[in-house]
Order: structure tokens, then C-alpha cells, then sequence
């Protein structure tokens, strides 16, 4: 029987409810919330050690680099990274992972983790799922259970056929069902009955398990997810899931297309603390509040407040709170959310309300990653727009050419290498350049260190969708980020 982990981490979702801070463009995985590392960063290297091989990902095409980079920057590579081509939800996504894994190792043992969560004790969350391998080498579909502390509603919760032990060891016992988020009314209740546990959508099974589970509770979607594994492509290093196949498939969760109809599933509980960061009221309670209930991250100040989250993301912000009681503000460089903490799962409701006003803030951030580094708005006007751009040793934006616009680079860290036309020059700090309209031009950092440069762009259309690619060591094809 196998013993070895293959860990499949899900890179995808939005996380609306952490607006404005993550947002469609960056999601929350990414972000640096309650630490020194993103989220995704401090979820791969828990999964990571004796036991466990190097992790699989499954991403969006616009977060491949991110992710790789992410990884990169703690010392891991992974096994592998699908790239979705759009999301279809959890069902697909994992029964991609699975197909992909038992092609190498028939039976293989996969973990399935979302990759936005925090769990404090990482050597005891791999203790727990240790305990768990001997339930899903024989044929279980063990899910992960955690110990509730409040009557939370949103989370799913999970009913079990007995009472754990006081101490909540970790022993596998029968799941009796899956509930839905509750009201308050219902979580209490359950909460009060001892036999809930809150739903961590973190699974344990073999591969050949959930092929076969599939195989009988939702054929047309493994029949689809198998040809998009098949007809999957190769793309500098990246497995790019066929796009035709995936455009067949139904957007379902795990829970719903599999587990909720299953008839092997176990449970394994947890004690542990732990917490999915599911909306500021989260990030306000795993921060560590003060005597007051008092967090402050940033340049925020809280004078005379209680049970208040503050957050500034931008150095050159001063966010002061005075006699605030139970509230939430978080400032971003383009967007401030001011919510009591109670309403604290209905920010969601300010992201559909600016997309119905065609806001960009509802779904982009002011900084824009991308392969080779990110870029900024510093400034707009009708025919202007300046921005700032880091580009990461070694990096090279594509060859390119605009069709509305001229460009004026000024290098103010490092050295730029610039092709413009048959020209290849090197820019160095404090020098500028020229770029007329439809030249084709590119710049590289051939340095050690990041290049930062300062542009202007001048012309009647100012968009990112302006550029025509000739050559990209990124393989992105057309289009803004392609």
C-alpha cells in the first residue's frame, strides 16, 4: 500500500469577501495576510517533508507565473501545474489532478487543499493527515474535519454519525452527511449537539478511489475532464488542460458531483486551529488582537477603538481610526472599505455592486503582475499615462509594437536592455529613451538586481489590449496578458 502524500493544491477562485485587498486579478492565495508569505506560499511548504512528495497545482493561465515564482521564492518546485482554462469549479479541477497522478502512479495517495487556508501547527496537520492514509488505502474518501469553537456561518459543516472523543483525536469515523452553510439558529444548534464539525474542503483518497467514484456518480464529467487531461497540452513547462473539452464540462464542487452521494466516506477530525480567511472578520481574529480587539497592519493608527480591524496596504497612506467600535477599514491605493464586523461576509455585495457600475475596482488591482515583474499607474490623463515598472533580473517583456500610442522609458534602478527596430542599446540609471508609435521595441533587465523604469505613454488610446507580439519567452500569445 502506498504511504507516500502527492499533495494537489487548488490555485483558482477569486475571493471577493477579502475586497479590496484580493481581488480578480490577484486573488487572496497570493497576498500577504497574517505573515511574512503569501497564503499559497505558507499552504505548499506545509505539505512538505518526510512523507509527502513535491506538491501538483492546479491554476488559471493568468496566475502560472505567479504561482512558479511563489514557489520559487520558498525553495520548492512542483511536480506539476495544470492550467485550467477557465474555472469550472472544485469537481473538474480535482479529477484533473487525479487522472494526471494515476498516470504516473496507479493508486497514488492524493491530499486535496485548498490553497488560501491557515493552519498554525503545520508538523500537526501532517500528523493528521499520516493517521488518515490507512483509511483511504482501503477505499475511503476521507475528508478533514475541524473542531468548532463558535456557531459560524460561513462554513460548511459536517454531521457525524457519533460524538468525536473529548480529545478529538484523529481516528477515522463514518460521515453521516454534508451540511450548507447555516443560519445562526442552525450553527448554534449544531454546535450545541457535539456531533458537527466544521467543513475544511480537504480530502484524503487514492486516485483509483476517486476515478471509480466518479465513474459512478458523475460519468459525463469524468468522461470530459478524461479528454482534457488527454488532449492536454505541453506549454514551457506548464500542462495546459484542452480548452474544447474543458467548454463541455458543468461547473460542480467536489462536494456536490462526488462526496455528498458517496457511500465510503470517513471523516478525520482535527483540533488544531485553523481557519479558511473566509472574510475580514477572519483576518481580524487570526491577527492576534490586542487587550482593545485592536489590529493594525500598515501605516494605521487606532486611537481609542475596540474590536476594530485597520488596515493600509500603501506606504504612503495614514489611516487613522478614532472611537471605533466592531468595525472594518481597509485602504488600498485605489479603494477604501469601511464595513461593521458583523457585515463582514457581505462585502461581496460592494464587488456585484462595481461591476454593475463598470468600476474597475471590482475585479483589477492598480498593480498589474505579470511574467517578468509588475507595473503600476502612477498617473492618467486624456492623451498621457505614467506608470512604473519593475522587471526582475534576467526578465524580458516580449517584442512588441503599439498602434496608438509612443513610449518614453527613464530608467531610475538598474540597467534596461532596449531593442528598438534594429537598434540594441543598454539604458542606464538616470538615462531615457524614445519609443515612437509602431516601433517594435523590447525591454529586458540584464542586471542581477530589479529594473525599475519610469514610463510615459503618450497617444489616443492608452489600453492594455494596444500591443502586437512578435516573440514572448513567456509563450502568452496575443491579447493583454494572452
Amino acid at each position: 500500500m502506498p504511504t507516500e502524500v502527492h499533495p494537489l493544491l487548488l490555485c483558482g477562485g477569486s475571493g471577493t469577501r477579502l475586497w479590496p485587498l484580493s481581488r480578480k486579478s490577484y486573488p487572496k492565495q497570493f497576498a500577504q495576510l497574517t505573515g511574512d508569505r503569501s497564503l499559497f506560499q505558507a499552504s505548499a511548504q506545509r505539505l512538505t517533508g518526510e512523507g509527502f512528495a513535491a506538491p501538483m497545482i492546479v491554476t488559471g493561465s493568468d496566475f502560472r507565473f505567479v504561482v512558479k515564482e511563489q514557489l520559487a521564492d520558498v525553495g520548492l518546485a512542483p511536480a506539476s501545474i495544470l492550467i485550467e482554462p477557465f474555472g469550472r469549479n472544485t469537481a473538474p479541477a480535482i479529477l484533473a489532478g487525479a487522472l494526471a497522478l494515476e498516470a504516473q502512479s496507479s493508486g497514488a495517495l492524493m491530499l486535496v487543499a485548498p490553497s488560501d487556508h491557515v493552519v498554525p501547527d503545520a508538523a500537526g496537520f501532517r500528523k493528521v493527515v499520516e493517521a488518515a492514509v490507512p483509511a483511504a488505502n482501503s477505499g475511503q474518501l476521507v475528508t478533514f474535519g475541524i473542531r468548532p469553537d463558535r456557531a459560524e456561518t460561513g462554513y460548511g459543516w459536517l454531521e457525524l454519525t457519533s460524538a468525536p472523543s473529548d480529545d478529538f483525536a484523529p481516528v477515522a469515523q463514518p460521515l453521516k452527511a454534508f451540511v450548507e452553510k447555516p443560519d445562526a439558529a442552525t450553527a448554534q444548534t449544531m454546535l450545541d449537539d457535539g456531533n458537527y464539525l466544521w467543513n475544511a474542503g480537504i480530502f484524503l483518497f487514492s486516485t483509483t478511489t476517486l476515478i471509480d467514484a466518479f465513474a459512478k456518480h458523475a460519468p459525463d464529467m469524468l468522461a470530459g475532464v478524461r479528454a482534457a487531461v488527454a488532449e492536454a497540452q505541453d506549454d514551457i513547462g506548464f500542462t495546459r488542460l484542452d480548452e474544447v473539452a474543458w467548454d463541455g464540462l458543468e461547473g460542480e464542487s467536489i462536494d456536490y458531483a462526488v462526496m455528498e452521494k458517496a457511500d465510503n466516506l470517513s471523516v478525520i477530525p482535527y483540533r488544531g486551529a485553523w481557519s479558511d480567511l473566509g472574510g475580514w472578520d477572519a483576518v481580524w481574529r487570526d491577527s492576534n488582537p490586542d487587550g482593545d480587539g485592536v489590529v493594525t497592519n500598515g501605516p494605521a493608527t487606532a486611537i481609542d477603538c475596540r474590536n476594530t480591524l485597520l488596515r493600509a496596504e500603501d506606504g504612503g497612506q495614514a489611516l487613522i481610526g478614532i472611537g471605533l467600535d466592531d468595525l472594518i477599514a481597509v485602504a488600498m491605493p485605489d479603494a477604501v472599505l469601511v464595513a461593521h464586523k458583523d457585515r463582514a461576509q457581505d462585502v461581496k455585495l460592494a464587488v456585484a455592486t462595481l461591476k454593475q457600475q463598470e468600476a474597475p475596482q471590482a475585479e483589477t488591482l492598480p498593480r498589474d503582475y505579470r511574467p517578468w515583474g509588475w507595473f503600476e499607474s502612477l498617473g492618467t490623463g486624456t492623451r498621457f499615462q505614467v506608470k512604473r515598472i519593475v522587471v526582475n533580473p534576467g526578465a524580458a517583456l516580449s517584442l512588441q509594437s503599439h498602434m496608438h500610442r509612443a513610449e518614453h522609458w527613464i530608467v531610475v534602478e538598474g540597467t534596461a536592455k532596449v531593442t528598438i527596430n534594429d537598434d540594441v542599446k543598454l539604458i542606464e540609471e538616470n538615462q531615457s529613451v524614445y519609443i515612437p508609435l509602431g516601433a517594435i521595441h523590447r525591454m529586458e533587465n540584464p542586471g542581477d538586481v530589479p529594473m525599475v523604469l519610469i514610463e510615459v505613454q503618450t497617444g489616443s488610446y492608452l489600453g492594455e489590449d494596444d500591443i502586437t507580439r512578435y516573440e514572448d519567452i513567456y509563450a502568452r500569445g496575443q491579447g493583454a496578458k494572452g
